[in-house]
C-alpha cells in the first residue's frame, strides 16, 4: 500500500472505493449545508474543511448550500456570517444555495406522494402524535388520519399551502411503518404550517418543509455525490434513502449520506441554543466576542485561518466521537503566530525603573529583531531613555538562585539595549515597590560588539521607554468555562462553570512603534503572549486582544491541581 493510501481518512477510502465502482471525478460534488439560525463555531470549522479539502483533493465543486426551513430561527444576518467565515478560512464554493429555492419542486414532490397514497395529512396535535409514536421495544399506532382519501389530502395540503390553517392545525406525514425499529421511520412529518416571515420568500409560504424531507431532496437536485453528515444523523440514513426512493431517475446520480463523528472541544459549548444563551444573558458581549468558540469569536481574538485549518487536519475525521483539548487549538496558532509575528515589548504591569548613571534628557533608539523566525521581517528602532517600565513580577528585592530576573544587587540584561543592575528600591506606606534605582553599563549595548556586551548574565527582561511609551487597553482573555466538560453534568447548569477571571482589562504601556496600529494588526508581545487588535480600537485608544499565551499556563495548572 503506498504511503497516500495509507494516509487517507475513512470519507476518502468510500470516494475511493465508489470510483472503482462507476463513479467518475467528474460525478464528484460535495455540499457544506448549514442552517443560518446562528454564527457557525470550531466544530463547523471541521465540516468546511473536511467538505471543502474534498473538494480540492479531487478537484471537485463544493456548494454552499443554506438549510433555511425555519423563518423563525432563521436571519440573513447569519447568512452573511457563514459566508464571511468561509471565504476567511480560505475556501471558495462553486454554487450558493438555498433550501428555499427549492419549496416549489418540493411541494409538488409531496404532492406526488399524497397522489401515490404514502404521504397523508393529519390533524392531531403534536403531543397526540408523539404519544401514538410508540417506543424503541413497542411499535407505534397509526394515526385516525392516516387513511383519508388522496382527494381529501390533496384538498386539506393544498389548504395548508393557502394559508386556510392555523400553526400546528395540521402536518403533511410520510406514511412509512408505524412499526418499524427505527423510530424517525414512523410516518415523520414532512411540513408544518408555520405563519412566519422567511428571511428570502417573505410570506409567500406558510408552510414549510421539516429537515429530513428537505435535505435529500435538496442533494439530489444538486446532483451531489456524498452527503457527508455528523454522526447524529446516522439513524437518519434510512429515512434520507427511503426519501430518495420516492424521486430518483435512473439517468441521474443518487447522493449518498454518509457520517462521521463530531469532534468536541474542552472546556467550551459548541450549541448553537447554548451559544445563544451566553449572549442573550450577556456573559459575552455578543457573538463574536473573543472568549466565543465561534468562528467569528475566534478570529476577531486573533487566530488565523491557517491554525484553524492545521487544528482540523490535526484531529482529523474518525467513526467515534470524543473531546479534542483546546490546548491543541491553542498550539496550533501558537505555532503559526510564532512564523509570523513580529515581535514588540508592551508592559502590563508597570513598575519604574530609573537607571541613575543615564544622562538626564538623553534618548537613544535602539536596533530590534521584528521576528527571530523570518529573516525578511527586518527590524525597528526603539526609544530608550533613563526611565523605563518594567513588569511588577520581574524584580524582588530578595530572590534565590533560581530567581533570574531583577533583584536588588543582581544584573539583567535588557532586550536589545544594556545590561543593568539593581541597586535600590522605593517604596509607599504599605510597603509596595514603586521605583528601582539601577545603574547600567554603557559599554554593554547589544549587538555593539564590546567586551562588556558579549558578557553573560541569565536574565533578559522586556521594557519599555517611559516618555516614549503609548498606553492601550489591553484584554488578557482566558478559558470562557473552569471545567472541561461544562455542558456534560446532569447535576448542574453549564453556567454554573463560567470563568469568573475569562476576561481582565489592563492599561498596557507600549513601544511606540505600534501607535499605527490596525484592526487585525497581529503581534507578539515578547514574553507576554500574542495579541491582535481588536475591532473596538480608535485613532484615539488602541484595544489589543490576547490570542494565546506564549506557554500553556493550563497544563501547569491541571497537573497541580
Amino acid at each position: 500500500m503506498s504511503e497516500e493510501a495509507r494516509s487517507l481518512n475513512f470519507i476518502e477510502h468510500i470516494i475511493e472505493e465508489d470510483l472503482t465502482k462507476g463513479y467518475t471525478k467528474n460525478d464528484l460534488r460535495f455540499r457544506f449545508p448549514p442552517e443560518p439560525n446562528g454564527y457557525l463555531h470550531i466544530g463547523h470549522a471541521s465540516s468546511i474543511c473536511l467538505n471543502f479539502g474534498l473538494g480540492l483533493r479531487y478537484n471537485a465543486p463544493v456548494n454552499l448550500r443554506f438549510d433555511d426551513t425555519n423563518p423563525a430561527k432563521e436571519e440573513k444576518e447569519y447568512v452573511e456570517a457563514i459566508k464571511n467565515d468561509v471565504e476567511w478560512l480560505g475556501f471558495k464554493w462553486d454554487k450558493e444555495c438555498y433550501a428555499s429555492d427549492y419549496f416549489q419542486q418540493l411541494f409538488d414532490w409531496a404532492v406526488y406522494l399524497i397522489k401515490e397514497k404514502k404521504a397523508y395529512v393529519d390533524s392531531q396535535t403534536s403531543e397526540q402524535i408523539a404519544e401514538q409514536k410508540g417506543t424503541p421495544t413497542e411499535p407505534g399506532k397509526e394515526s385516525p388520519y392516516r387513511n383519508r382519501s388522496v382527494e381529501e389530502n390533496l384538498e386539506l395540503f393544498e389548504g395548508m399551502k393557502e394559508g386556510r390553517f392555523k400553526d400546528g392545525e395540521h402536518v403533511l406525514r410520510a406514511k412509512i411503518d408505524m412499526a418499524s425499529s427505527n423510530m424517525l421511520m414512523r410516518d415523520p412529518v414532512m411540513y408544518r404550517i408555520l405563519h412566519k416571515a422567511h428571511h428570502r420568500t417573505n410570506t409567500d409560504w406558510c408552510i414549510y418543509p421539516m429537515y429530513d424531507w428537505t435535505h435529500g431532496e435538496s442533494d439530489y437536485i444538486e446532483q451531489v455525490s456524498h452527503s457527508l453528515c455528523t454522526l447524529e444523523f446516522l439513524p437518519h440514513r434510512e429515512l434520507y434513502d427511503w426519501f430518495l426512493d420516492q424521486v430518483v431517475s435512473s439517468n441521474k446520480l443518487r447522493p449518498k449520506q454518509r457520517e462521521f463523528a463530531r469532534r468536541n472541544l474542552s472546556h467550551t459549548v459548541v450549541s448553537k441554543r447554548k451559544l445563544l444563551q451566553l449572549v442573550e444573558k450577556g456573559v459575552v458581549s455578543g457573538w463574536d466576542d473573543p472568549r466565543m468558540p465561534t468562528i467569528s469569536g475566534l478570529r476577531r481574538r486573533g487566530f488565523t485561518p491557517e491554525s484553524i485549518r492545521n487544528f482540523a487536519d490535526t484531529i482529523g475525521i474518525a467513526k467515534r466521537e470524543n473531546v479534542v483539548d483546546v490546548s491543541l487549538l491553542d498550539f496550533c496558532v501558537r505555532e503559526h503566530l510564532n512564523k509570523i509575528a513580529p515581535r514588540v515589548m508592551g508592559v502590563l504591569n508597570p513598575l519604574k525603573v530609573v537607571i541613575t548613571n543615564y544622562e538626564e534628557g538623553k534618548e537613544e533608539w535602539l536596533v530590534a529583531e521584528n521576528n527571530p523566525e523570518d529573516e525578511s521581517a527586518g527590524s525597528r528602532q526603539v526609544p530608550f531613555s533613563r526611565e523605563i517600565y518594567i513588569e511588577q513580577e520581574d524584580f524582588r528585592e530578595e530572590a534565590n538562585r533560581k530567581f533570574f530576573r531583577l533583584k536588588l544587587g543582581g544584573e539583567v540584561r535588557l532586550k536589545n539595549g544594556y545590561i543593568i543592575k539593581a541597586e535600590t528600591c522605593t517604596k509607599d506606606r504599605e510597603g509596595n515597590i514603586t521605583e528601582v534605582q539601577c545603574t547600567y553599563d554603557p559599554k554593554s549595548k547589544s549587538g555593539s560588539g564590546t567586551e562588556e556586551s558579549l558578557r553573560k548574565v541569565k536574565g533578559t527582561l522586556h521594557w519599555v521607554s517611559v516618555p516614549h511609551a503609548i498606553t492601550a487597553e489591553v484584554r488578557l482573555y482566558d478559558r470562557l468555562f473552569t471545567d472541561p466538560t461544562p455542558d456534560g453534568h446532569k447535576d448542574k447548569d453549564f453556567f454554573d462553570f463560567v470563568n469568573p477571571n475569562s476576561l481582565q482589562k489592563v492599561t498596557g504601556y507600549l513601544e511606540p512603534s505600534l501607535k499605527g496600529s490596525q484592526v487585525g494588526d497581529q503581534m507578539q508581545f515578547q514574553r507576554m503572549g500574542y495579541f491582535n487588535v481588536d475591532k473596538d480600537s480608535t485613532p484615539e485608544k488602541l484595544v489589543f486582544n490576547r490570542t494565546v499565551t506564549l506557554r500553556d499556563t493550563w497544563a501547569k495548572l491541571e497537573q497541580k491541581g
